[in-house]
Parts: C-alpha cells; sequence; structure tokens
C-alpha cells in the first residue's frame, strides 16, 4: 500500500480531487494540520495528540529482521524520475558510526546545507552527528558567499559536502580572511580532481574525504588518502567487508560484455568498466517501492557462476596499479561517437581547464544523419569573460582526441541542478542542437576554421545537408 502525507491547505486542495482513485489504488492519504477534512484520509495530528509518551514495549518496535525496510528515500532522479529506494534498518544504524569512520569526533562542528530527504543529508549527516554527539550546523539553503563567514560564526570543524558546492565556493570572488577558519575536514562525494586542488590550494590544508555509495547499494568506497580523484581504494582486506567488481562494459549494446559461456568478463587495470556488487545476506539490495520489474532493471545474474547476483550500479569506474578506484561516468550518460566511448566527465574537466568557463555539463545528442551521438556541452562563462571560439578549439585540442571534443556549445546563465545538487541532462539531451529548438545561442564546431562558431538557421540547414562535416 502506499501512503501520501498532505501539509498545506494548498497541497491539500490539489489531491482531494484524487481521492476516489487514490482509494482504488489502495494509497492512504495521511494530512498533517488542523482540520476539517473529507472522510477519507487519516489525520495524523489527532494520533499524535493521542499517543502515549510511554516507550511501547521493544516486540513493538524492535524488527524482527535487521534487513526489513526502515525507511525509503527517493533517489536524484538525474538520469529518469526520482524512485523510492527501501532502506533497511541495518544500514540506517550503520550509519551511526559514519563520522567516526572518516576521523570526526565528538568535539566537531559539523556544516551541513544538504536536503535532508536524501540520504547524505538525513542519514550520513544528521544520523551521522548523532552517532559520535557532534555538533550540526544546519543551513537552510547553501550561500558560497556566506559560507566562510557562517564557518568562523558558528565554529565549523567539518563541511559535509557535495562535489558542486566546492565548485561554487571556488568559483567565488577571493575575499580577505578565507585561509582565517577552523575547517579541517570535509567529507563527501562527486568532488572532481580540479576542484579538489584548487580548493585546497585555495582555503587551506583541509582534509579532503571522498566516499562513494548510494542509497539502494550494497557498495561503498571511502577515499582515506587524499588522493585527487579517487572515490576509494581496493584491497584484498576491504572486499571482505564490502565486494565488489568491475567488468567490462560495451556502451552500444548498453550492458556488460560476456565471454562465450555467456559469463561477464573483468576489466583490466585502468580499464573503464561497470562497477557490480553481489546482493548476498550479508550485502543485500532491498530493490525500490512499487512494481518488481524497477528492482530487477538493477541486478544482473549469471555474471560469474549459475545462480549468482550482483547490483549494477550503473556507474563506470577505472581501478589503477595502485588499486585506486576513479568515478568515470554514469552508464546514461556516456556516449559512442565515431566508434569511441566518450566519458562526459572527462570532457567536463578539459573544458573547465579553460580560463573563461566556470561551469560546464556534457551530454550525447542525436544529429540527422550521424550514427551514435555527437557530443555537446552546455557552458557558463565567468563573469566579465567571453567565449574565444578559436582559443577554445586549441585548448581542447591539446586536452582531448580529436572524437571526444564536443561539437555543439550552449551557451546559458545557469545549469540546472537536482535537489542534491547534481547536474540534470535529461532535459538538455532532449532539447539536442537545432537553433530553432534552443533558445539559448548556440555554437558548432567548424574543423576547417579550426574554431567553434555560431549555429544559426543557414548553417544547421547545411549540417543537415551534410555539406559540413561534424
Amino acid at each position: 500500500m502506499g501512503r501520501g502525507v498532505g501539509r498545506s491547505q494548498d497541497l491539500f486542495g490539489s489531491v482531494e480531487p484524487l481521492l476516489p482513485s487514490l482509494r482504488e489504488d489502495g494509497v492512504a492519504v495521511w494530512v498533517l494540520g488542523a482540520g476539517p477534512y473529507p472522510p477519507g484520509v487519516v489525520a495524523l495530528q489527532e494520533l499524535l495528540d493521542a499517543a502515549s509518551e510511554e516507550l511501547e514495549p521493544e516486540d513493538v518496535w524492535e524488527p524482527e529482521d535487521m534487513n526489513d525496510t526502515c525507511l525509503y528515500i527517493f533517489t536524484s532522479g538525474t538520469t529518469g524520475l526520482p524512485k523510492a529506494a527501501r532502506v533497511s534498518h541495518l544500514k540506517s544504524i550503520m550509519c551511526l558510526g559514519f563520522y567516526e569512520l572518516v576521523g570526526a569526533s565528538s568535539r566537531d562542528v559539523v556544516y551541513l546545507a544538504l536536503p535532508l530527504y536524501h540520504m547524505a543529508g538525513s542519514l550520513l549527516g544528521i544520523v551521522g552527528c548523532l552517532g559520535i554527539g557532534a555538533t550540526c550546523v544546519l543551513k537552510e539553503k547553501f550561500s558560497a558567499s556566506q559560507f566562510w563567514d557562517d564557518c568562523r560564526a558558528e565554529g565549523v570543524t567539518v563541511f559535509q559536502y557535495i562535489g558542486e558546492l566546492c565548485r561554487y565556493l571556488v568559483n567565488q570572488p577571493q575575499r580577505p580572511g578565507e585561509r582565517q577558519h577552523g575547517l579541517r575536514l570535509a567529507v563527501g562525494s562527486g568532488l572532481r580532481p580540479d576542484v579538489w586542488r584548487s580548493f585546497q590550494q585555495r582555503f587551506g590544508p583541509v582534509r579532503i574525504v571522498e566516499t562513494y555509495g548510494m542509497s539502494e547499494g550494497n557498495v561503498t568506497l571511502f577515499n582515506y588518502t587524499g588522493t585527487p580523484g579517487a572515490v576509494g581504494r581496493c584491497s584484498f582486506i576491504y572486499k571482505l567487508f564490502s565486494p565488489f567488481e568491475v567488468v567490462r562494459y560495451d556502451v552500444a549494446a548498453g550492458a556488460p560484455e560476456r565471454d562465450e559461456a555467456g559469463r561477464c568478463i573483468r576489466a583490466r587495470t585502468g580499464e573503464t568498466g561497470l562497477l557490480i556488487a553481489p546482493v548476498t545476506r550479508r550485502t543485500p539490495f532491498l530493490g525500490y517501492a512499487g512494481s518488481r520489474e524497477l528492482s530487477e532493471q538493477k541486478l544482473l545474474r549469471g555474471v560469474f557462476a549459475e545462480g549468482d547476483e550482483f547490483f549494477n550500479t550503473g556507474d563506470l569506474v577505472e581501478q589503477d596499479e595502485e588499486q585506486f578506484v576513479r568515478f568515470r561516468d554514469r552508464i546514461g550518460d556516456t556516449f559512442r561517437w565515431k566508434g569511441e566511448n566518450v566519458a562526459t566527465t572527462e570532457v567536463a574537466e578539459a573544458l573547465l581547464a579553460h580560463e573563461s568557463l566556470q561551469e560546464a555539463t556534457v551530454y550525447g545528442v542525436t544529429v540527422p544523419g550521424h550514427e551514435g551521438r555527437a557530443g555537446m556541452a552546455a557552458l557558463v562563462l565567468r563573469p566579465g569573460r567571453s567565449l574565444d571560439g578559436p582559443g577554445l578549439y586549441r585548448h581542447l585540442e591539446q586536452l582531448l582526441p580529436p572524437y571526444a571534443r564536443p561539437r555543439f556549445l550552449r551557451l546559458q546563465e545557469r545549469l540546472e541542478m537536482t535537489e542534491t545538487f547534481k547536474q540534470q541532462k535529461v532535459r538538455l539531451a532532449r532539447d539536442g542542437c537545432d537553433p530553432a529548438l534552443v533558445p539559448e545561442p548556440l555554437l558548432v564546431l567548424d574543423e576547417a576554421a579550426r574554431a567553434f562558431v555560431p549555429l544559426d538557421a543557414e548553417r544547421w540547414q547545411r549540417l543537415r545537408d551534410g555539406r559540413i562535416r561534424i
């Protein structure tokens, strides 16, 4: 049975006409606040007022199985619609030890500006602080311009980040006193190597612990050594606690490569592959609320032996000779062009190394008359800068192979983000590269001119007719 909670009169007014159909679908509607309410809803305030303050006996609230569902947390929805991931009692309790694992203690003051309806903010942030008895400073909305003032005012020593928050900080104009703070530790996920180095060079020797994990996933990685760009480091001992494998992935087929016996093939050292983790009693995958198909899509079977089962993270990673694991891309983001796989993160890092660019997100678009997907980048310029088409061409020529260089550029005032500060690429990819459909200025890579040049209706038609090669 599904359940929905209405909190305001405006929200409830929009739900009220749907009550008959919701009842037919077995969806219970709970309402929080003063009434009156129509029949068929559950008034939570009345139940709360009537509830005893005495703790119920343990056999009432203690779960029969620690792997039973404790709560639901929605995924970010960066590549599709959000899904309600089941989180077990055991996983929730394990989050009590998160900050202790990364080197925080009860003496620390943790700065948290992440949404509390996602795992990073709620379980790792709030529950993690409870686990060590630390002070938590909650910021309703992250402000890069106020961040260091907040840190000094509140005595902040630990910052829980999402990678883009750190980028916002390094993109701020330099101000006096940026190194006059007590911040000693930053922990989170999604921090790109260029931002990592810039953050430490500008703001001082803050220890950074990059982590990897998913609300619904059964594998966790920690980069304890402070190596920029790595999400963790593998070892035989670590795999005893959090086992995983990296297998070859066929981007064109959208599935792992398999040998003649139908088994997956482990990726070689330095080779990008799909990160997967065995589903066992000790490392379960509880799936998602809703239809069984939602959960089945994340499972791989017969990976190395008949009857085995693995969770498909949907992430492409690479493991180097020193066993560092580096995130490369989401499988839905990586695309093929000119017969080659293009990792959007690699292209974005090359773009952001250019002095005029402040933000970039890279994705693939279909182009009439061409196979595969061409690279396209939505860009935000630094204040007071303009785009130098020939200069950017020369910059990318030095950093990227020909097939990886974006064919189209889209100049924007800002980039859309999810509530967890992840880039939204789905709408951008759907918009494509037709100047008649995209309101922002577009540019196209002109190999003959060795530059990015404006893409207007006339040049677009020549491209469609095959008179311009990309």
